[in-house]
């Protein structure tokens, strides 16, 4: 008998730890993976109220979630992290590594420290917290499951964004990496790269940008945070357990035709 599509995106009994949750897009994770049956840790850098806002959204839906923040571009900070969930009983099993900046500077302006602090937000983060979270699971025999946030942007650079799209591509080539070295542990590593995300107010700062996507995207629209939540839970989830590796582009088609 097959097992019904229900029980494998079911994640009751596991734990999740998502980077970045105070964000839009993490904020719909962090909901699509309660509702799924995952306690949570959510990590937050700057913006607390935001992420206790979202930890109290979920245990009033019946959910369990625990906030902790850190600045994961500063040495044992992941360690720190992951130790701390660990301590309130809130061992991760799956990571969600969301967290990044994505600042609009023309590389002939870029500065150093520019192209550093978005290494350090991105592609460092990424790197701290699986490596944290993987230890702990490899010490006590776990799988487990990591799904990195990248970008298309790691495949067709945008002007304005070198920094970016170069920390992204570097996302991408680290998830086959881990996928590599992990997998003999039994922990999947995979990516989403998503395509333009709506958020509040996009449609006034980027108007040109928004128009133009519309016209060139397949399926004619920008994508929602809850497309990427959805991508986000089939990676997390045993629905996946052969997919390692492997990035998830949901962009409603542009990366098939001509860049926009």
């Amino acid at each position: 008998m097959s097992t019904s599509s229900t029980t494998l995106l079911n994640l009751n009994g596991q734990t999740a730890l998502i980077s970045g949750a105070s964000g839009h897009i993490g904020q719909q994770i962090a909901r699509t993976l309660a509702g799924a049956g995952a306690k949570l840790v959510l990590h937050g850098h700057k913006n607390r109220d935001a992420a206790e806002a979202l930890a109290r959204d979920i245990r009033q839906k019946g959910g369990e979630a625990l906030v902790l923040m850190a600045d994961l571009a500063q040495p044992e900070a992941a360690k720190t992290l992951v130790k701390g969930a660990q301590k309130e009983g809130f061992a991760p099993d799956v990571l969600v590594n969301n967290a990044a900046r994505q600042d609009v500077v023309a590389l002939s302006d870029m500065t150093e420290t520019d192209w550093r602090t978005m290494f350090d937000t991105t592609l460092h983060s990424a790197f701290a917290l699986t490596s944290a979270v993987c230890s702990a699971l490899i010490k006590n025999g776990n799988p487990g499951a990591v799904v990195n946030i990248a970008s298309i942007e790691g495949l067709a650079a945008a002007a304005g964004h070198a920094h970016y799209a170069s920390a992204k591509a570097a996302i991408l080539h680290f998830t086959r990496a881990a996928a590599l070295e992990y997998g003999s542990h039994n922990i999947r590593i995979n990516a989403v790269s998503p395509g333009l995300i709506d958020r509040p107010g996009l449609d006034s700062d980027w108007p040109d940008g928004v128009t133009r996507w519309k016209a060139k995207a397949p399926l004619g629209r920008l994508g929602t945070p809850g497309d990427v939540a959805n991508a986000v839970l089939y990676l997390c989830s045993p629905m996946a357990s052969w997919v390692s590796g492997e990035n998830l582009i949901v962009d409603g088609g542009m990366l098939s035709g001509p860049n926009w």
